[in-house]
């Protein structure tokens, strides 16, 4: 009589195990996709700010210690700075600019941790002689997740153009010499 009562409770137990375990993903993917969801809210959040040429809640969207190098590879460091160096920016050189979003790409590196790539397009700045123009481009995002919010910590901001093959040897005719190093 013991048997079959102990073999019923291993079977219960295998059986709360499986259930467990499959439940257990099913959380973690719906946690991820909040989490997905909420990264490409903060992307959507970027544009509208950029677009309505706010500043502050620009910076408001990075971690308080937040990177930014931007296309010109200029680094600002930290919130006040991204929001001192865009209300300048915004004055004029970007006073007239629209950021669209156009692609969203986020992997998760842990639950607090993800990189986003970004790709952007943007119409009507005016950059100075010497400074690439930001046409279009891809942001390469760490963010993180503190307090059930996601931040971005570190953003590099590069203009894109078309990749094209490497050449496999010099232009005909070509008497450039080799780089230097």
């Amino acid at each position: 009589m013991a048997q079959p009562v102990i073999r019923s409770l291993m079977v219960l137990a295998a059986a709360s195990i499986l259930v467990a375990a499959a439940s257990a993903p099913a959380h973690q993917g719906a946690a991820r996709d909040r989490d997905e969801a909420e990264i490409r809210n903060v992307q959507t959040r970027q544009a509208a700010a950029w677009n309505g040429h706010d500043a502050k809640a620009y910076a408001d969207l990075f971690t308080e210690d937040g990177d930014v190098v931007n296309v010109a590879g200029w680094w600002w460091k930290g919130r006040a700075e991204i929001e001192s160096k865009l209300t300048a920016a915004f004055a004029y050189v970007f006073r007239e600019s629209t950021l669209t979003i156009t692609e969203v790409q986020v992997r998760f590196l842990s639950p607090e941790l993800a990189v986003a790539h970004v790709r952007w397009t943007m119409a009507g700045a005016k950059t100075p002689p010497g400074i690439p123009e930001p046409r279009e481009g891809i942001q390469t995002q760490t963010l993180r997740k503190t307090a059930g919010r996601w931040h971005i910590a570190a953003f590099q901001n590069t203009n894109a153009v078309p990749e094209t093959p490497f050449p496999l040897a010099p232009p005909a005719g070509s008497l450039a010499p080799p780089p230097q190093r």
